[in-house]
């Protein structure tokens, strides 16, 4: 088991644990057979009922190859498209509860994971996975080559939690909210603030709590405030929590 450590940008340490080898390699195994699946139904539809080859032979070569292999790009770009849109993760690592976050804090952008995809003709297609097989392993963060060129690790998601690590607050049925205006964070900023400020107050350090309060005031663009660094802190999440969990 590799524990990894992720610096956020306000300085705050988070830890994740990562995926092992085997919860990836079955994730890959499931993504091949969903691609297999693709290739297969494609093949029933599109050349055996729709008869694609007859409404194609009269065009040139280059043609036919241009709509042949048109019909397998899903499959050519599949691990990039369902990580962009699914935050991190395929349909094999959505069912494996592992995904793939940036090492650094930040969200992982389309440009990650486009390192990650392209990467892929090294790490999976050559020598039949042993380049990736022998990075994740040798890796202190267990990275494939791919992963160590985007800054990027995947990480499972089983890990026991409770409200203390989420962004989540409890609030009373009849809570008031005072800040309007923190629809402005997102769930990243919240969770930043969440862990600086369980960190700060825990250690008693009111210079980081001044800090965060005033870049918090910043990035919501509030004037007016009445509350102590603490309270205001305090507020802030829980009016986030009421604003967006009806999201």
């Amino acid at each position: 088991m590799v524990e990894l450590q992720i610096n956020t940008t306000q300085n705050v340490n988070i830890n994740f644990i990562a995926a092992s080898v085997g919860e990836r390699i079955l994730a890959f195994i499931i993504d091949w057979i969903i691609k297999i699946a693709y290739i297969v139904v494609t093949y029933q539809i599109v050349f055996n009922l729709l008869e694609i080859e007859a409404l194609v032979e009269d065009m040139d070569h280059w043609s036919q190859i241009a709509i042949y292999v048109s019909f397998y790009l899903p499959v050519v770009f599949y691990s990039l498209l369902f990580e962009t849109l699914l935050d991190g993760q395929t349909i094999g690592k959505r069912i494996m509860k592992i995904k793939v976050v940036k090492i650094d804090g930040y969200q992982a952008a389309l440009a990650d994971y486009l390192v990650r995809w392209f990467f892929r003709i090294v790490d999976l297609n050559m020598m039949s996975g042993i380049v990736a097989l022998i990075a994740i392993v040798t890796s202190k963060k267990s990275q494939r080559l791919g992963d160590m060129t985007a800054g990027t690790s995947v990480i499972t998601l089983k890990n026991n939690v409770n409200i203390s690590h989420t962004i989540l607050e409890e609030l009373d049925d009849d809570y008031i909210p005072t800040y309007p205006s923190v629809i402005n964070l997102s769930d990243n900023d919240a969770r930043i603030i969440k862990e600086t400020y369980i960190r700060a107050k825990a250690s008693r350090d009111y210079e980081t709590l001044v800090k965060l309060r005033k870049k918090i005031v910043e990035v919501i663009e509030l004037k007016n405030y009445n509350e102590s660094d603490m309270q205001f802190i305090d507020v802030i999440l829980k009016d986030y929590n009421y604003y967006t969990q009806g999201m």
